[in-house]
């Protein structure tokens, strides 16, 4: 039996983690996903390149391109979609996660 991805990724989201990879220095192998203790609500989200696995990651290959998930971060991510928005004044990587219970007003950090 095939458990899905903890994390999946919007066709948007993979063309941008892509045109991020060729800019990427030498060594890096794609992008790690993680939650960081922050913001009015709890937690935020936080993404950075990555030049490695580290020990009990989460790795997602979807769309073409290769997501780490942050082992701390996995059981607040399950069943989430990553997103790339790009409007009028904001350019960001969103998250649509189902385990969110609410969002801080500025929308910058969660709680589950």
């Amino acid at each position: 039996m095939a458990f899905p991805n903890a994390l999946t990724l919007t066709e948007a989201a993979a063309e941008r983690v892509k045109a991020l990879m060729s800019k990427a220095d030498t060594g890096v192998i794609g992008l790690r996903v993680g939650v960081k203790s922050r913001g009015c609500s709890g937690m935020s989200y936080q993404v950075e390149y990555a030049t490695d696995v580290k020990k009990f990651e989460e790795v997602v290959e979807d769309k073409g391109v290769k997501i780490l998930i942050d082992p701390k971060a996995v059981m607040f991510l399950l069943g989430s979609e990553m997103d790339w928005v790009d409007d009028k004044f904001n350019a960001r990587f969103e998250f649509r996660n189902p385990n969110e219970k609410g969002r801080c007003g500025c929308g910058e950090s969660f709680h589950v």
